[in-house]
């Protein structure tokens, strides 16, 4: 199964941006982590980052019939974008909302997300392991999601 990584604006700074919030950690050694994850979980993974939503919203579209999972950190469009949160909406992909810092410990315009009423879960606070926490989590909806296929196959048609 295949996962698409979809990284929003700034955080192609990372390692150099406000290291005492996001961690002297670069987003390309944040991916190296996830593919080796992917990797020794038999999933396939994909990344992608944008500092424009129209290109972001263009990408979560792409991921209809070629992903089968999306896990995104949208930064500060997390806050904003109704459009972001609908082409996540449209396409019916588990989707997990990433971020680095503990938004509930920050500005309160950061505490509200639109786009969590559309993804399976939040993972927030845990720095570059966010990352690996959402891994986790999309490899164990996948491995529900083939069990639960498995089960369908196995009932007799009627």
């Amino acid at each position: 199964m295949k996962v698409m990584v979809i990284q929003g604006p700034n955080l192609n700074m990372l390692g150099i941006r406000e290291q005492q919030i996001y961690g002297p950690m670069k987003l390309e050694d944040i991916h190296k982590q996830m593919k080796a994850f992917a990797d020794a979980n038999g999933m396939e993974i994909e990344f992608f980052q944008s500092n424009f939503e129209g290109e972001i919203i263009d990408k979560i579209q792409e991921c209809l019939g070629d992903a089968d999972g999306i896990i995104i950190n949208a930064g500060a469009y997390t806050h904003t974008s109704i459009a972001i949160r609908d082409a996540i909406a449209a396409v019916q992909l588990p989707t997990i909302e990433v971020h680095l810092s503990n938004v509930y410990r920050r500005e309160e315009f950061r505490q509200k997300s639109m786009l969590a009423p559309v993804c399976a879960g939040v993972i927030t606070g845990f720095g570059p392991f966010s990352y690996h926490l959402a891994m986790v989590a999309m490899h164990q909806i996948f491995q529900e999601i083939t069990a639960i296929k498995a089960q369908q196959q196995q009932k007799p048609q009627s």
